[in-house]
C-alpha cells in the first residue's frame, strides 16, 4: 500500500524547528513521512533523522520511499513512541537532539484501508491497532468490557453525550453474537442516536464512537503524556518540540505540559514559600496554537481540525 498524503502545517514545522546542515531530529510519528523527508533533506548527510511508527507498513512504505530518493540520513524504527528513550539506546543513540516533532493524527493510508478497520465508512474487521504491539484489540473492549467501562471511554475519550445509550446498545447486541465488523458498529450508532442529533452534526454519526475505541486500543493519551515527559530529557538547550493534535483531548495535554514545564514553581497560590521546587524546562513558542491557512484546508481537509503547539528547552 502507498502511503501518501501531504504533511500538515509543514511549512510551519520547519519554521519552528529551524533545521540546519549537521542537526539531529527525531520524528516521533513517522506516518507517510512527510516531516522525515523535509528534515532528512535540510539536515544533510551530515545529519540525522530517527522517526519512529508502530505500523510496520509505514515503515515499509518510507522506506521504499528513502531509497527512491537515495535518502541516508535516516533511522527508521518500528515501534511505539511511548519506548522513545529505550528504543534510542537499543539503536546506541542518546540526545541531545535539536528537535522533535508529533503529528498525533491518522494517516489517510490508514483510514483507506478496510482491513485496518479505522473507518466507518468502509466496512472492516473491528481492529483499530496502530501496529503488532498494541496493549489490547478493540474486539477485546466491545465485546467485553462492561457496560460502565464501555460508557466511560465513550464519554470521556469520544466525547460523546449518547455515550450511555450506545454502551447499552452494543452490550444488548453482543448478546446474540460477538460484534466482529465496524459496520456492525455503525448500524448501532444509526439507531440510537436520534436523527436530529445526527442531523445537527458536522462529522459522520460514528465518529465520535470510532474515536473513542481506537484511543482506548491503543492507549493514545497515556503514551502522548509518557512521550512528552520523555521529550525534556531528549532535547539539548534551546531544542524544539512541536505537537500537531486533531482533538480536544489530545490538545489539551500538549497546552498543560507545556504551561506546566513553563512554569518555576506548581504549589498551590496559599503557599507563601515554593515546596515542590520545580524549575521551567521549556519556552512557549506561540501563545495561541496555529491553524491550517484557507489554502492550505482546501487542498488538504485534513488540515481542517489541525492545531499546531510548540515550545523551545530552556537549557
Amino acid at each position: 500500500m502507498e502511503y501518501q498524503h501531504t504533511p500538515v502545517l509543514l511549512k510551519e514545522v520547519l519554521a519552528v524547528l529551524q533545521p540546519q546542515e549537521g542537526q539531529r531530529f527525531i520524528d516521533a510519528t513517522l506516518g507517510s513521512g512527510g516531516y522525515t523527508l523535509a528534515l532528512a533533506k535540510a539536515v544533510g548527510p551530515t545529519g540525522l533523522i530517527v522517526s519512529f511508527d508502530l505500523d510496520p507498513l509505514a515503515i515499509q512504505a518510507v522506506r521504499e520511499k528513502l531509497s527512491h530518493e537515495n535518502i541516508q540520513n535516516v533511522l527508521l524504527i518500528n515501534d511505539n513512541f511511548a519506548n522513545l528513550t529505550e528504543a534510542l539506546k537499543k539503536q546506541g543513540l542518546e540526545g541531545p537532539f535539536n528537535g522533535i516533532v508529533l503529528d498525533l493524527g491518522l494517516s489517510s493510508a490508514q483510514l483507506a484501508d478496510a482491513n485496518r478497520g479505522f473507518s466507518f465508512e468502509h466496512d472492516g474487521p473491528l481492529d483499530m491497532a496502530f501496529g503488532p504491539g498494541s496493549p489490547r484489540s478493540t474486539s477485546e473492549i466491545v465485546n467485553h468490557w462492561t457496560e460502565s467501562e464501555l460508557r466511560h471511554i465513550i464519554r470521556d475519550y469520544g466525547e460523546e453525550p449518547w455515550a450511555g445509550p450506545l454502551a447499552r446498545a452494543i452490550v444488548r447486541r453482543r448478546r446474540y453474537q460477538p460484534i466482529t465488523r465496524t459496520k456492525e458498529l455503525v448500524e448501532i450508532v444509526e439507531q440510537v442516536l436520534p436523527p436530529s442529533y445526527i442531523a445537527r452534526s458536522r462529522h459522520h454519526p460514528a465518529t465520535k464512537l470510532f474515536q473513542a475505541l481506537r484511543i482506548a486500543t491503543n492507549e493514545e493519551l497515556e503514551n502522548l503524556t509518557s512521550v512528552l515527559n520523555q521529550s525534556l530529557s531528549l532535547l539539548c538547550s534551546h531544542g524544539r518540540i512541536v505537537a500537531i493534535t486533531f482533538h480536544s483531548l489530545e490538545d489539551r495535554i500538549v497546552k498543560h505540559f507545556f504551561l506546566r514545564e513553563s512554569k518555576d514553581c506548581l504549589c498551590p497560590p496559599e503557599f507563601p514559600i515554593c515546596q515542590c521546587g520545580h524549575h521551567a524546562q521549556l519556552k512557549i513558542i506561540y501563545r495561541h496554537p496555529l491553524r491550517a491557512s484557507e489554502a492550505e484546508k482546501a487542498v488538504n481537509p485534513r488540515a481542517r481540525s489541525a492545531k499546531l503547539r510548540a515550545a523551545s528547552k530552556l537549557n
